[in-house]
């Protein structure tokens, strides 16, 4: 994919979890990322000049504070309360009725004004595995809302995105898996096209939702803990990890027999005469043990397409946005 010598671009990852922005400043890809998140507070002068004090992004209006971003989840958690999400299972929140003001909002912090004539791509996820496509809405309405702000937005798949992000090397072909919060996203691709696209819903916020009808916690305490201290190690001293773990394991599998099951079904169109790295990047994809534990999952199974080896993106939450930031670099 040749550069077209366009520096005036951004990526944007619109995550169910998480937004990743990605510039390219001086050749250098930059990064910055905000939890797509908010949560209401009581309104008080002190607290909102302790948040204009300290940066926090917030909006003062009918008598609270609404706190969005990295901050939300703190406070959901000593507040004893759920944080409030923009996107479900990787699109506009049907539950929620403040969502797109709230993305919006999140996303004209992190962009700002653009400056002249600026293109940005945006990650959109693959339809499920199974399913009919039901993404018009949401990739219309994401494209309306960056449009809105001067930019010239374009849509790329989330896997699609990995590929381009991590599989230069390989002539950006071999198997793209973005395992974030609402929704596994997988591309094949053959020279950076796109071949067999698909998504499915056993994610990150599978694992939260799960493990916390079992210990009896909050989704988002459970969430915590899994990030800040899960890990693969075939002991667990506590519940909370032991259930984490086999939550995990019912995710992997799942995964791994979705990609069987797609590739098969494919035919001739999966039949590609070489064997395929699969790249795996997202905050699902990053606790320790990750890499190996899908690997073994995966020689388990009878594949469909041939496998060279199992690879971890380097910075795996920002795969995707630099995927984004490669696609919205070469477009003409």
């Amino acid at each position: 994919m040749k550069n077209n010598g366009n520096t005036s671009a951004l990526g944007i990852d619109i995550g169910t979890s998480r937004l990743c922005l990605a510039r390219r400043n001086e050749g250098e890809f930059q990064f910055e990322s905000q939890l797509n998140a908010f949560v209401h507070v009581p309104y008080s002068p002190i607290t909102e000049g302790v948040l204009k004090k300290e940066k926090i992004p917030h909006t003062a209006r009918n008598g609270e504070i609404v706190v969005h971003g990295n901050e939300s989840d703190k406070l959901a958690e000593l507040l004893g309360m759920e944080i409030r999400r923009t996107m479900s299972r990787g699109m506009l929140n049907p539950s929620e009725p403040e969502s797109l003001n709230m993305l919006r909002e999140m996303i004209a912090s992190m962009v700002g004004e653009p400056e002249g004539k600026t293109r940005i791509a945006f990650t959109v996820p693959a339809a499920p595995l199974g399913a009919a496509d039901s993404l018009t809405y949401h990739e219309e309405t994401l494209k309306q809302v960056l449009n809105g702000m001067g930019y010239e937005a374009q849509p790329v798949n989330e896997g699609l995105a990995v590929v381009y992000s991590e599989l230069e090397a390989q002539n950006f072909t071999g198997i793209g898996v973005s395992c974030g919060a609402g929704l596994c996203n997988v591309c094949l691709a053959y020279l950076a096209v796109p071949v067999i696209s698909f998504s499915i819903a056993q994610a990150g916020d599978y694992i939260d939702s799960s493990a916390a009808s079992v210990t009896g916690e909050r989704a988002n305490h459970i969430r915590l803990i899994k990030e800040e201290s899960f890990h693969f190690n075939g002991h667990f001293a506590e519940k909370t990890h032991q259930v984490l773990g086999v939550y995990h394991d019912v995710l992997i599998r799942s995964l791994v027999e979705g990609m069987a099951q797609a590739f098969g079904a494919a035919g001739k169109a999966a039949r590609i005469n070489r064997p395929l790295p699969v790249m795996l990047s997202g905050g699902t994809s990053m606790p320790a043990g990750f890499r190996d534990r899908f690997e073994k999952i995966l020689r388990e199974h009878e594949f469909p397409v041939q496998v060279s080896e199992v690879l971890m993106a380097p910075e795996p939450l920002h795969s995707a946005a630099k995927g984004a930031l490669t696609a919205a670099l070469t477009t003409p």
